[in-house]
Formats: structure tokens, sequence, C-alpha cells
């Protein structure tokens, strides 16, 4: 697996995972990740104060974070930001020490080391009332989760009027999808295919 997709809608029929679903196949070598389906406790019941015991699912999420060359996350934008299980899912899941740290002047470093990200953001917003509104789930996720932990390039693909697109538009967006992730799947498996090369050459 090079590459993860974390579907953070919690319908299995939504249009978000179809997008998730599609990237994936797309890719050949992806991990969908539908947040929906893990057992595991969105809740900080302790803030910061106390950390809590990690489900398995959750510990094989935090795995794959970390295995991952490409980290793709789909949502829906609701409410300004994203739906509370996606949300559960980075306060449980992205932690102090592990996803990343602080430096002695309180900056942070990113300890995710997935080179590449994407964002498939969907929104009932048109495009046309983007300036106004604003989207700040685009820069609470790339900036202020996805780069936080490490991630260093990670592209937006704005989905907007989903509310009243056509199934034209729709079956456009899942071609989309479809091309992003055979792109991201050639250069994925070309950057494996260099590690284990270099591997078998430093053991020789």
């Amino acid at each position: 697996m090079t590459a993860l997709v974390i579907d953070g809608h919690p319908y299995a029929e939504s249009l978000t995972a179809s997008l998730a679903r599609r990237y994936a196949a797309g890719h050949g070598d992806a991990r969908v990740l539908a947040l929906r389906d893990l057992d595991f406790d969105p809740h900080m019941r302790f803030g910061y104060r106390r950390r809590m015991t990690l489900e398995p699912d959750l510990l094989d999420a935090k795995q794959a974070l970390a295995e991952a060359q490409t980290i793709v996350i789909a949502t829906p934008l609701w409410w300004g930001s994203v739906p509370a299980l996606l949300k559960g899912f980075f306060d449980r899941a992205l932690l102090p020490q592990q996803e990343y740290r602080y430096s002695p002047q309180g900056l942070p470093i990113g300890l995710l080391t997935a080179p590449h990200g994407r964002l498939l953001l969907l929104a009932d917003t048109p495009w046309y009332a983007a300036p106004f509104t604003g989207l700040p789930a685009q820069r609470q996720v790339v900036r202020n989760t996805m780069r936080f932990c490490g991630i260093r390039s990670v592209r937006t693909h704005r989905m907007l009027g989903v509310k009243n697109a056509s199934p034209e538009r729709i079956g456009r967006w899942l071609e989309d999808a479809e091309r992003l992730g055979a792109s991201d799947g050639r250069r994925d498996q070309a950057i494996a295919a260099e590690a284990a090369s270099s591997s078998v050459v430093a053991t020789s």
C-alpha cells in the first residue's frame, strides 16, 4: 500500500465515498480507510490532560498513515468545517510525539513521512459564492492538519455546487478522481521501485 485514502463521510453511498473509491481504483495500490467502518471513540474524553487507550482500528490507521507515500482525504464541507467523524479521527489519531511534535521554540514539526497529499473537498456552495463565504475547511485540513503533521505537498480539488450538480458533472468529477489516482499511482510506484533498488544495492 503506497497511498492511503481517508473517506471522512459517515454515509457509504455518498458522493464523497464514491470519489474515494474511484481515486483508489485509479491508483492501483491504495487503501480506502472509511472512517465510518472503524470502531473508535471520536471524543477526546480528557482533552490532552490524559491519553486515551487507542483502539485496534486506530492503531491500524496510524500504522497506515506512517507507511503511506501519499495521503488523500475526501470530505464534505459541513457548517464551514468537516464532519464530526473526521474531526474526531484527527483528534484521536494524530498525537503529539507520534504524528507531530514541537520544537524548543514552540514551532510544530510534522512526523509523518508522506511527501504528497490531496484533499478532495465537496460543498454545496456554488463556485461564485466561494470567494465571499470562504472555505475554512480547506485551510483547516490542508494547513492545520496535513502540513502540520509533515505532509509537505498537498493539492486541493474542490467539487462545488454539489447540491445542484448534473449527473454529467458528477460523472466528470468521478473520472477526474480516477485520473488523479492513476497519476499518483505511477509516481508512487516509481518511488517504491527506486527505494527497492537502492535497498538491494545497499545490502549487496
